[in-house]
């Protein structure tokens, strides 16, 4: 028995934490003291909100906090059980059906994130021996769910149609019969660098080779829509009922926390049914579900808790863009990221470093905007990430380009 006892089957953990260390990876959480807002206290100084998904400013809303109070109130603190079993409520359902009413789709699924709702629907899609074919650079949780199957997989380079469209050549050609089934996964705005795919493009290659579409609309939704509706990427394209699956999420410009799968009657039925991310989880506690529904509201036009929020939103994003290539951050990935009526503005500062040196001036000058560093993009192009957000006022975009032009140039960044 000595073996065992010399044996250190955890050691690995330290160790690796230690490396994560020494190679400058590791995520150092910052503490809020206050609600996320467009101002928050950070370890006790205060600092202006630039690198949070809260692009609506909903988070703190009062109309999102009265409906989380009264959902509480109403029904208690938890759900008791996972939704298939006996935590399903009321509140849950209205969720579903004012949800998938916003986005004018026939029917709606909510799962506890994003995340969850992508592990749990990707799986389903697609047998073995099926085909993945997935943008270069899908979320995390895109690829963790296409890991989850065993189908064929393939990656064609990040929004290229021309790849896409071999990549369906590929399968169709390994199945001239038509009896597997082809999923197209892409992300609607891409994380990192705020740019959007080309949906239109992908749902003519989709449907002409009888491809199923899945997109997730993490970063889209609240942000894009036709009419600055914010009911995102799919409908921005006016491609309801043509995409055949959706992905939302409310932890971003919803304000709360939560996924959704949005599509057919038929797609939901299937899922709620058969998607173990679904049917294992509890369900979501009642303020959650009280605040999302909020949230809605907040955004339906003409409705009695309607509040312009994403015309401003979009309006900040574009003065904010504009202006940080104006005053030197002209690398390519920000001016393209300029181009696209998105909320996340890719301030690229060269190395780690650099990036690391710029987040601890900006806070130093009261701008809470946190780096994104190499392994998670490229080498030469770690970034701030700053997020817009609808709570910002003019000057509050003024004060904080000023101080990235001058810390900028005092790190020669240009």
């Amino acid at each position: 028995m000595w073996f065992y006892m010399a044996r250190h089957p955890t050691k690995f953990l330290k160790e690796e934490y230690q490396k994560i260390q020494a190679e400058g990876r590791e995520w150092v959480h910052r503490t809020l003291e206050t609600p996320s807002t467009s101002r928050v206290t950070v370890e006790g100084k205060e600092l202006l909100m630039m690198c949070s998904n809260n692009y609506l400013n909903l988070s703190n809303n009062p109309h999102l906090r009265k409906r989380a109070i009264e959902a509480v109130e109403k029904y208690g603190a938890g759900s008791g059980s996972v939704r298939a079993i006996a935590g399903n409520m009321w509140i849950h359902e209205e969720w579903e059906r004012k949800h998938a009413e916003f986005k004018e789709q026939e029917a709606a699924q909510v799962y506890m994130s994003g995340f969850i709702a992508n592990e749990g629907a990707i799986p389903q899609m697609v047998r073995k021996g099926d085909f993945i074919i997935s943008d270069a650079l899908n979320h995390g949780s895109i690829i963790d769910g296409v890991r989850l199957t065993k189908t064929e997989r393939s990656i064609y380079a990040h929004t290229d149609m021309g790849e896409l469209e071999q990549r369906l050549i590929e399968a169709n050609n390994k199945d001239p019969n038509g009896e597997k089934r082809i999923l197209i996964i892409t992300d609607g705005v891409f994380s990192m660098d705020g740019d959007m795919a080309p949906l239109d493009e992908i749902e003519k290659l989709g449907t002409e080779y009888g491809a199923m579409m899945f997109v997730d609309d993490a970063h889209g939704d609240g942000v894009l829509g036709s009419n600055k509706s914010g009911k995102g990427i799919v409908d921005h394209f006016g491609l309801q009922g043509k995409f055949h699956v959706e992905m939302n999420t409310y932890s971003k410009a919803m304000g709360v926390v939560g996924g959704a799968i949005t599509g057919s009657q038929d797609l939901v039925n299937y899922l709620r049914n058969t998607a173990r991310s679904y049917l294992l989880s509890g369900s979501q506690p009642p303020a959650i579900a009280g605040a999302a529904i909020g949230a809605l509201e907040v955004l339906t036009p003409g409705g009695e808790f309607y509040e312009p929020l994403v015309p401003k939103l979009l309006d900040n994003c574009e003065y904010f863009k504009k202006e940080i290539v104006n005053i030197g951050f002209n690398h390519e990935i920000t001016a393209a990221s300029a181009k696209a009526p998105t909320a996340i503005v890719p301030v690229i500062c060269g190395e780690n470093e650099t990036a690391t040196a710029m987040s601890n001036r900006l806070m130093d000058e009261g701008i809470f905007a946190l780096p994104i560093m190499f392994p998670m993009v490229p080498r030469g192009t770690s970034r701030i990430r700053v997020m817009m957000s609808a709570g910002l006022e003019r000057e509050d975009l003024e004060f904080s380009l000023g101080k990235f032009e001058d810390i900028g140039r005092e790190l020669k960044i240009f």
